[in-house]
């Protein structure tokens, strides 16, 4: 099986690759992630979060199936490994589960092209391939071990390669919130719009549960995570403060040139103070340049 024979590519490190086994790794994962991971076949992948007592967001992670070997592997863009393992051992107390970090070992690229579904559908046993969260057309994740590279590397000969502000351009525009830049250890995974696909209302018990089901009843939050256009270059240092009236209504926390000398980002602003047609500013007296973009609720 051959990935199609044109597209473009990105090439990455992810921040957390572990290796999860034993008996119980299966029951033990089913009740700490936020998604049903029960039915996941081998090489199929679920996207998740990991989330403190409270309902805070932890980390974020996909859990794949291991296609080859009784197991699982835990991956992430930008939540670190350690995190992920000390949020992981913190609960292993009787259960035979074992957590290896192997993160070093293992490096990745996105491919982007037309039928790249056809190959997750098929299995891939040159590395783990699963769809990813990157925004745009229709994309998946090759991670693979650090001496498969050569082979890798000849695989994507003559593709473009993608560069990390189009990525970034690429996630922003798409509105996919990056764990934890964007929605981190102070928020709720309702925030971030990650309630649809990172969350399960019927898997029963995981950590913070019981905050998710309070939230789903109730069905609003007090903050939202929204795509925001400014009609200037964001600033250098982010996370960044955005003002309406001279008040703070919200935080800026990801951003990047749109390529006409201005930026989009992601901002966590409050639904109390900001609506479609506020616009906000950087400073409490500086002209009003930022705008929310079509699409939220």
């Amino acid at each position: 099986m051959k990935f199609p024979t044109s597209g473009s590519f990105f090439r990455w490190k992810p921040a957390a690759w572990l290796r999860i086994t034993g008996a119980d790794a299966a029951t033990f994962l089913q009740g700490q992630f936020t998604n049903d991971l029960r039915g996941l076949s081998a090489g199929e992948a679920r996207y998740g979060l990991w989330l403190e007592v409270k309902g805070k967001v932890v980390a974020d992670s996909f859990v794949v199936r291991d296609a080859v070997a009784d197991g699982f592997w835990v991956g992430s863009y930008a939540s670190m490994a350690a995190t992920i393992r000390e949020r992981l051992e913190s609960f292993v107390i009787a259960d035979d589960v074992v957590v290896e970090d192997e993160t070093e070992s293992w490096r990745a690229v996105t491919i982007f092209g037309e039928g790249v579904g056809e190959v997750v559908a098929n299995g891939h046993r040159a590395g783990v391939v699963f769809r990813g969260r990157r925004g745009g057309s229709e994309h998946v994740e090759w991670v693979f071990r650090v001496t498969a590279e050569p082979d890798v590397a000849e695989f994507v000969r003559g593709w473009p390669e993608l560069s990390a502000i189009e990525m970034e351009r690429r996630r922003i525009e798409a509105g996919v919130p990056l764990v934890p830049v964007d929605l981190g250890q102070g928020d709720l995974p309702n925030e971030g719009g990650l309630e649809r696909e990172a969350i399960s209302y019927t898997k029963g018990c995981y950590l913070g549960q019981e905050v998710m089901a309070r939230l789903h009843a109730m069905g609003q939050v007090r903050r939202r995570l929204v795509r925001v256009a400014a009609a200037a270059t964001a600033p250098a240092t982010l996370p960044a403060a955005l003002f309406a009236a001279g008040r703070q209504v919200g935080e800026l926390r990801s951003a990047v040139d749109d390529g006409r000398g201005g930026s989009v980002g992601l901002a966590m602003v409050s639904r109390l103070h900001v609506s479609a047609d506020t616009t906000m500013s950087f400073t409490p007296d500086a002209p009003a340049v930022v705008r929310m973009l079509p699409g939220h609720d």
